[in-house]
């Protein structure tokens, strides 16, 4: 109890230098806590893009490919899957329901993703967030688009805003244009801090429907272009797509339907399991991971070193004090005590202040985060690693103590009490 008292009388006698350690201790803590913490949800955003998904089937590729162009919008398919395909693994009484992508058109920089009913549906993210709307209805008509939130805060669309669709390009400004077809804008998503939110979303009607007059790949001429008031969907025939998603009826039958889809003799398919796949790209981008837990040891022992030094720096201008303390019988070990008590209440209240700045700013800012970054908040407040983190820098900080403690213990009555003239 005295040498607590002691504690908080030196501290409050060096106010500025005790809030200043403090002070650099919290923000340590907090940068630490935050990195973690962004690390965390971008792992959690990147491995869980699409969930609830047993399998999703492309053309014959490779898995990193086939993940990359139809979840997160990343290069092309080298080639489609036919309709009939499509329709006779579609039918397969083990089941429940597909979600058909068919990609390869764009706007101003954004992909276009044709698809169905099924995907307002039955898509899911981040374990089991559905596809929901700030605004409007799904695109089922074959003039309707639904937007993602990014494309909508982009370009600024609205409601009822027409869309002209670039041919044959999914990144940057088309050259060959269907602007004899627009589509109108009927809904408008909200951010899911996925590739959702860079896509205009349109049916499978609307994609056959701007390519319905075109002949081997050309635009059909004025006299022999068809308006959108002619093509009603009972005159459209469906042609190849670029994917699909499934899910079985039972789990247990994944594996077999996966090697059955994968031997598939009416053309060579791909099936993989989206969330093995994703984990292993995760993976492979470890070095992203590794980057930032750098940054977070940096940040750390910067926190430290502070702290030692302005303790060191308080040390010169304690000396009498602890020569007081040692001649009016204080031993070598209660000063050791003492400066290291000291320390680790200064770490302490500094590790609890920047877990409650974290806490609280992350807890204020969890929209602005999600809407600006797409990084969504979710999850434990503090996962293992990040007590082991906070356990870390308090044992750290208190045998940081240990440094001035022994020195001015040792030193106390021989350099304090000195006359100096």
């Amino acid at each position: 109890m005295i040498l607590f008292k002691l504690a908080i009388k030196s501290l409050r006698n060096r106010k500025v230098s005790s809030v200043l350690t403090i002070f650099s201790i919290a923000i340590s803590v907090f940068l630490l806590l935050s990195v973690e913490r962004i690390k965390r949800a971008a792992e959690e955003g990147f491995t869980h893009s699409v969930s609830q998904v047993d399998l999703l089937v492309g053309a014959r590729t490779g898995p990193l490919n086939l993940i990359l162009y139809t979840v997160f919008n990343m290069g092309s398919a080298s080639n489609n899957i036919s309709w009939e395909s499509y329709q006779e693994i579609k039918s397969k009484p083990e089941i429940a329901w597909t979600i058909p992508y068919s990609l390869g058109d764009g706007h101003k920089g954004f992909r276009i993703v044709a698809t169905d009913e099924n995907f307002y549906e039955h898509y899911r993210y981040r374990s089991d967030k559905k596809v929901e709307f700030q605004q409007g209805v799904p695109a089922l008509d074959i003039w309707d688009v639904v937007i993602g939130s990014e494309v909508e805060k982009k370009l600024n669309y609205k409601l009822g805003d027409k869309i002209v669709i670039a041919h044959g390009v999914t990144k940057g400004d088309g050259i060959q244009m269907h602007d004899d077809k627009p589509f109108k804008v009927t809904g408008i998503l909200k951010p899911t801090g996925t590739a959702l939110d860079q896509s205009l979303y349109i049916s499978l009607y609307g994609m056959e429907a701007i390519h319905i007059d075109w002949q081997s790949g050309a635009a059909p001429t004025k006299d022999k272009a068809l308006s959108p008031e002619k093509i009603a969907k009972e005159n459209i025939k469906f042609g190849p797509i670029t994917s699909f998603f499934l899910r079985t009826k039972s789990r247990i039958e994944t594996l077999r339907l996966q090697r059955e889809i994968n031997n598939f003799e009416a053309e060579p398919l791909l099936a993989i399991i989206p969330g093995v796949t994703l984990s292993e790209l995760w993976r492979g981008l470890s070095q992203i991971a590794m980057g930032l837990k750098v940054i977070s040891l940096m940040v750390m022992i910067v926190g430290l070193a502070s702290m030692v030094s302005n303790i060191l720096s308080s040390l010169n201008e304690r000396r009498r004090e602890m020569s007081i303390l040692r001649s009016i019988g204080a031993g070598p070990s209660q000063i050791t005590v003492l400066l290291v008590f000291e320390s680790t209440l200064l770490t302490f209240v500094g590790v609890v202040l920047g877990a409650t700045l974290q806490t609280s700013s992350f807890f204020l800012l969890k929209k602005w985060i999600e809407n600006q970054f797409g990084f969504f908040i979710v999850g434990e407040v503090f996962t293992f690693t990040e007590w082991s983190y906070l356990l870390v820098v308090l044992i750290c900080g208190s045998l940081a103590g240990l440094i001035p403690a022994i020195r001015a213990s040792r030193l106390a009555l021989k350099d304090g009490l000195t006359i100096r003239v």
